[in-house]
């Protein structure tokens, strides 16, 4: 009698062994599902708030067209004391934004931005066009630099990483002889330079280095003027030969007085002895950068994006998000 209840208690503690092994199954399964299900509403909620983000930014955006648009019909210049130049201050959006939050908490989503005169800065892409190199542009940029404590060298290879970017129109003159090659409009090259970081492709230049000018330059479709109402004194020096840094304070402190009304306007009040092209300086500008910053909850959206402005005609060029 003794072997038969033996064999029932091992049966009874496999029994025991497998039911704490399936219950522990089964809570894995049902814990992994749960894990499963809570990072799927997570990512839903990450999706969700990104792109309330974006559309946030858009309709910042399109407002920033709207004053660009109103602010074209006012005159034929623009400067600093228009309305497009205030910075919006962050803004919380609360009563316009559901953020998915219960009604009782604490609303979290805030905007803010501003409008920059892109032509305030120096156009890289005045540089090179069509594989041509503009030495005078050259020169600017060479000043440009050295106005920032920057080695002018680093103009002359900006310009020459340009060229070699950009394919040259096809001239039977200049065809290679027979029987040698030479670059072809088909041939690989490298990307063209399309933003300001992409300077750091240019032997020489370092993220520290091109922090110190990232603010006084840009890169737009085509090559453009300077805008003497907007700016800086390091750009006005570079653009106007042999100004002096002293000389561009000047001139910024006269127009928050009175701003240049037309290019005669500004080359009457450059110091004696300087002069500078109708080609080079302007007092309007076609290009402007809008920068956002979108927040909600935990997480935020930057963004820039380049607005072209022809006449009351606005057209978004690119946007960027960081």
């Amino acid at each position: 009698m003794s072997l038969p209840t033996a064999a029932l208690s091992r049966q009874r503690g496999v029994a025991v062994i497998t039911a704490l092994l399936l219950t522990t199954l089964a809570i894995t399964i049902v814990a992994s599902l749960f894990w499963q299900q809570q990072v799927q509403v997570r990512s839903i909620e990450n999706q969700r708030l990104q792109l309330q983000k974006q559309w946030i930014y858009r309709g910042a955006l399109d407002w920033a067209r709207l004053i660009l648009r109103e602010d074209a019909k006012t005159g034929n210049t623009d400067d600093l004391k228009e309305a497009w130049a205030v910075p919006l201050a962050e803004t919380p959006l609360d009563q316009y934004v559901e953020n998915g939050r219960a009604d009782t908490d604490a609303s979290d989503a805030s905007l803010s931005g501003s409008i920059v005169d892109a032509q305030s800065r120096y156009n890289l892409t005045n540089l090179c066009v069509a594989g041509t190199i503009n030495q005078a542009e050259v020169a600017v940029f060479k000043r440009l630099l050295g106005n920032a404590g920057l080695r002018p060298e680093l103009a002359q290879a900006t310009a020459d990483l340009m060229a070699t970017t950009q394919t040259k129109p096809v001239d039977a003159s200049s065809a290679p002889p027979i029987g040698k090659t030479g670059p072809q409009p088909g041939d690989a090259q490298p990307m063209a330079l399309a933003q300001v970081d992409d300077l750091l492709a240019v032997p020489g230049f370092s993220v520290e280095m091109l922090n110190k000018v990232r603010d006084l330059i840009v890169v737009l479709p085509r090559p453009t003027k300077v805008n003497v109402n907007t700016a800086s004194a390091e750009v006005l020096a570079a653009r106007v030969d042999t100004m002096s840094g002293a000389d561009g304070a000047a001139l910024v402190a006269s127009r928050t007085i009175a701003s240049f009304r037309d290019v005669a306007d500004f080359k009457a009040r450059l110091p004696a002895g300087l002069s500078v092209s109708d080609s080079d300086v302007s007092v309007n500008t076609e290009y402007f950068l809008v920068n956002g910053k979108v927040r909600m909850n935990r997480a935020a959206l930057e963004a820039q994006a380049l607005i072209e402005r022809k006449g009351t005609l606005t057209t978004v060029i690119w946007i960027r998000e960081n």
